[in-house]
């Protein structure tokens, strides 16, 4: 695999972690009404999303 296609992999594999961020960052505040803890649930689902790339 080449460094462009390494790059363009790895920015495809985060816009796809940003949907779960979104969606899941609403569901988080609705039933939680706090933004801290939406903050917290988008922090984890980041780290999570870092890690993952990492590895590719």
């Amino acid at each position: 695999m080449t460094i462009i296609e390494s790059i363009s992999r790895k920015i495809g594999t985060l816009v796809i972690f940003g949907v779960p961020v979104i969606i899941g960052g609403g569901i988080v505040y609705y039933f939680a009404q706090s933004f801290p803890a939406m903050y917290v649930f988008e922090v984890v689902l980041l780290l999570a999303a870092l890690g993952f790339v990492s590895k590719l």
